[in-house]
């Protein structure tokens, strides 16, 4: 399931690639299993709002685990 991850307001924020979420920089941050998000300890962090498509789309809720610098 790659793609990239848009925050609530369509900024991209994120990328998709396999089971893993990295910033813009590459840089791993979290771990995809389906919709939900996990820290690399294991703890549920949050899901993403649309898992349809390539594009991923966060909501405001969600927003804080990728600040949009």
């Amino acid at each position: 399931m790659d793609g990239n991850i848009f925050n609530s307001r369509g900024v991209h924020v994120a990328i998709v690639r396999g089971p893993a979420i990295f910033d813009l920089k590459g840089k791993k941050l979290y771990d995809l299993k389906g919709i939900n998000i996990y820290k690399p300890s294991g703890d549920l962090v949050g899901h993403l709002a649309n898992s349809e498509g390539a594009d991923k789309h966060l909501d405001k809720a969600t927003d804080k685990l990728f600040p949009a610098d």
